[in-house]
């Protein structure tokens, strides 16, 4: 690792590089999908629940796979991880793009999906790993872009594609990007650190797939069932989960004393860990909650065309994009306290702001809005990201990537599952005292902003709290003594 004073050495910026560049590509590919599924509805002959599947199965294989990513970084080397994420991100595509029909196109998401899980805590590992702490707020900064830019870019392209291609375009459009990044991967990358000879856990792994998925799955379910938690649908899963993630942690507990879980819950012990991914749960459940409300009210609501959505949505992440490294190198001089509160409160106020929009509501208002939620949410992840993994010893840094990327994917499908069941509440229940389709639909929009502001809000509260670790802060049996070295070696 290199010093603070020391400027980051050409082969570690190149590493860097290489999994900013993966990581943007299978993010882009997240959201690429999100206004195709009414084209491969009608290409495809399928009902809107069975199509719905092409997100939920990509979400259920995210939150499987990415528990496992801490035990496969720290027992595989840099190249066999990227390889084996990009090689199934790649191969994934190719099946998409060639399905004859929905099974093999679901198939093709779930390989995708596959090796987007790994790369996002490979990146944040490897930033983790080769970065001083001093100089981590700007690096994570250009990680800010990718989760910011790629998402926000997703849907236009697909709109302008699906504009005048049919819908396997998306997945030729991302094929060949994808294969440049594997190709020029491959080339390039080196392996840095030394891989643990560890023994994967065969009694943790069913459980946290079932633990983590069955929660997703009943989360992802509920706002589109209308019987709610009444529907074995989501009653089932949620509560197999349950049971199965309480015996997870405390498998990982038990495992823990002997250095070999699957998930190492020892990050825990860091108070800012815990701080940063309880500010992050809830800024992801306020994010992906509104991700989900906005799109549906320009299109329902203002009748807009998926490419018009996107379109209006595209600024808000251009510009978080555009500050990000800027508040990576405000968060180096200054820490998070400055950052991440006015980062919550703005949150807290565009999401009330977006809970008084109506039908006739100007454009001009809208963007105003969503760029300045964009801000918010620039100010808060870069300080958030790092003030929460910076305090963690290296031997855990792949566990803390990994438990807070799996965290992260619990709160959204949570968020989701919420604002949508208060979404469709309230409109049922202003339809029930006789209002218009049109007036129910616009206040269940208000009421669930509405509830994602008072979600927001507990984020304000627990900002004020977040501080830069200091070293000394580390518990003292997991406290490691001097700068980790790195060796490089090629192959």
């Amino acid at each position: 690792m290199t010093t603070a004073s020391e400027p980051l050495p050409a082969q570690h910026r190149a590493i860097i590089l290489i999994l900013l560049i993966s990581t943007f590509v299978v993010i882009l590919n997240e959201t690429i999908m999100n206004v195709a599924l009414p084209r491969l509805m009608a290409d495809l002959d399928l009902s809107a629940s069975t199509a719905q599947w092409l997100s939920t199965a990509f979400l259920l294989t995210m939150a499987v796979v990415i528990p496992i990513t801490g035990f496969l970084l720290q027992r595989l080397s840099t190249r066999t991880v990227f390889l084996t994420a990009m090689s199934l991100f790649c191969a994934g595509t190719l099946i998409a793009a060639a399905a004859p029909g929905f099974v093999p196109l679901l198939a093709g998401r779930v390989v995708q999906a596959g090796g987007t899980a790994i790369m996002l805590p490979l990146l944040i590992t490897t930033v983790l790993t080769l970065v001083a702490e001093r100089g981590r707020g700007a690096v994570m900064g250009q990680i800010s872009i990718v989760i910011s830019v790629a998402p926000a870019i997703g849907p236009t392209i697909s709109g302008l594609l699906l504009s005048a291609l049919p819908w396997r375009s998306m997945f030729l459009f991302m094929l060949p990007i994808a294969l440049a990044a594997l190709f020029y991967g491959a080339r390039t990358l080196v392996n840095f650190g030394e891989p643990r000879r560890l023994t994967l856990d065969l009694v943790s792994v069913p459980l946290s797939a079932v633990g983590f998925g069955g929660l997703v799955y009943a989360l992802s379910r509920f706002g589109d069932t209308p019987a709610g938690l009444g529907s074995p649908a989501v009653s089932v899963p949620l509560i197999l989960g349950m049971l199965a993630l309480a015996a997870f942690i405390w498998r990982q507990l038990s495992l823990g004393r002997r250095g070999t879980p699957l998930l190492d819950l020892r990050v825990f012990r860091f108070p800012m860990f815990t701080l940063g991914t309880g500010l992050m749960m809830i800024a992801m459940m306020a994010l992906f909650g509104g991700a989900i409300l906005l799109p549906l009210y320009l299109q329902n609501i203002r009748e807009l065309s998926p490419l018009q959505t996107g379109l209006l949505l595209l600024p808000g992440g251009l510009l978080m994009g555009l500050l990000a490294p800027g508040i990576g190198k405000l968060f180096d001089r200054h820490g998070p306290l400055w950052l991440v509160t006015p980062g919550t409160v703005l949150l807290a106020l565009t999401l009330w702001g977006l809970g008084s929009i109506d039908a006739a509501t100007p454009i001009s208002t809208l963007l105003t809005l969503h760029l300045v939620l964009s801000v918010g949410l620039a100010l808060l992840f870069t300080p958030v990201f790092t003030s929460s993994l910076g305090p963690l010893p290296p031997e855990l840094y792949s566990h803390g990537s990994a438990t807070l990327s799996t965290l992260q994917q619990v709160a959204g499908a949570a968020g989701t599952a919420l604002l949508i069941t208060v979404l469709t509440g309230r409109a049922a229940s202003r339809l029930a005292e006789g209002a218009s389709a049109a007036q129910a639909q616009t206040a269940g929009f208000q009421t669930a902003f509405h509830v994602a502001a008072g979600i927001a809000l507990l984020a304000v509260l627990l900002a004020p709290f977040l501080r830069r670790p200091e070293p000394q802060a580390q518990p003292d049996a997991l406290a490691q003594g001097g700068d980790l070295t790195v060796p490089a070696t090629e192959g």
